[in-house]
């Protein structure tokens, strides 16, 4: 069994977009269709002149990844890559040779057509198979025990604790690459973290983090709240303006509809704003709809949270920091 691991961008936002127009891809730099290299060799020599910038690792790293796109990805076997605003690994089937087709999404020219058919929530995963997707690479081949959990979970026959997984083939990496990976398994650690909270935790971390950026918040009476869970605004009470009205859900897999959407903004007066909080992501018909919006709204998915969480955290107070503790340490540079 081969299942690779292939992430799009921007953190994986991009996914959707993989899943749509039935592909995956590798970008950077634009060195021309792969197939006109011999090896690895050949490819690194036009790549160290495309990108003078990168380093040596850096430069292998790319080399590597694209040479194994082109070469060992096979038709027939299967493929992961994860939306991290929705927090669900997409799987599917490899379906076409590669292809040099630029201009498709955003800066990525290298392509495999993939025949997607279903999607498995991260949470559903052991902590093992968790930490063995968190590879630094763009492109890996994943452990068969952590391949065979993501096919059960996708079966829906459930994707129990099987202990400690196989470690990842390693590439050459250069040392910020390893960085680079390291901060991110830390981060979906934190999102995992951040996830784990209860609805009504959920509420008290979002106006925990209004309150760091120097709002004064309310949080709503447990029970019905009319399409408020917290009221941000400069003096506490929404006599002063910006009067923030704040929605959260917190839902496993159902991203915000276009509905939600309209009965947060609906009536409110012409001087409010709004903040949309959804763990599980917003639809496309949903970020139309707030686009449209008669009143200025800003959607939050868990990223977005997690990024606000992150950058006012210094001056988060105790009971925002006792919802997800963090620390401070020294980091290489």
């Amino acid at each position: 069994m081969t299942l690779w691991m292939v992430r799009s961008a921007s953190g994986g936002r991009l996914a959707d977009e993989f899943v749509e127009n039935g592909l995956v891809a590798l970008g950077a730099a634009p060195v021309g269709d792969l197939g006109q290299f011999s090896d690895k060799q050949a490819l690194i020599e036009a790549l160290k002149k495309e990108r003078p910038d990168f380093k040596p690792g850096r430069v292998q790293t790319a080399a590597s990844q694209w040479i194994r796109f082109r070469d060992e990805v096979q038709q027939g076997d299967r493929v992961v890559t994860y939306d991290s605003s929705r927090r669900v690994y997409h799987v599917g089937t490899i379906a076409s040779a590669y292809r040099h087709q630029p201009g498709t999404i955003g800066d990525f020219q290298h392509y495999r057509a993939v025949d997607w058919e279903g999607e498995v929530e991260r949470d559903v995963l052991s902590s093992g198979a968790r930490n063995s997707l968190g590879s630094t690479l763009t492109l890996f081949r994943l452990p068969d025990d952590v391949a065979a959990e993501i096919l059960r979970a996708l079966s829906g026959r459930g994707a129990p604790e099987t202990g400690s997984h196989e470690p990842i083939e390693s590439e050459d990496e250069d040392e910020d690459a390893l960085l680079e990976g390291y901060r991110d398994r830390a981060d979906e650690i934190t999102k995992d973290r951040i996830n784990r909270l209860s609805p009504r935790q959920m509420e008290h971390l979002v106006a925990g983090v209004l309150r760091s950026m120097g709002y004064k918040t309310r949080v709503s009476a447990e029970g019905s709240d009319l399409g408020v869970d917290v009221l941000a605004s400069p003096d506490g009470f929404g006599f002063e303006s910006p009067r923030i009205i704040v929605e959260v859900k917190h839902r496993a897999s159902k991203s915000a509809d276009s509905k939600e959407i309209r009965n947060l903004v609906g009536g409110r007066h012409a001087s409010d704003k709004g903040l949309f909080v959804s763990t599980a992501g917003f639809t496309k018909d949903a970020r139309y709809e707030a686009d449209r919006a008669n009143i200025p709204l800003m959607l939050w998915d868990l990223n977005d949270l997690f990024k606000a969480l992150v950058e006012n955290y210094e001056n988060a107070d105790q009971e925002t920091r006792s919802l997800i503790p963090l620390t401070r340490l020294f980091w290489p540079i």
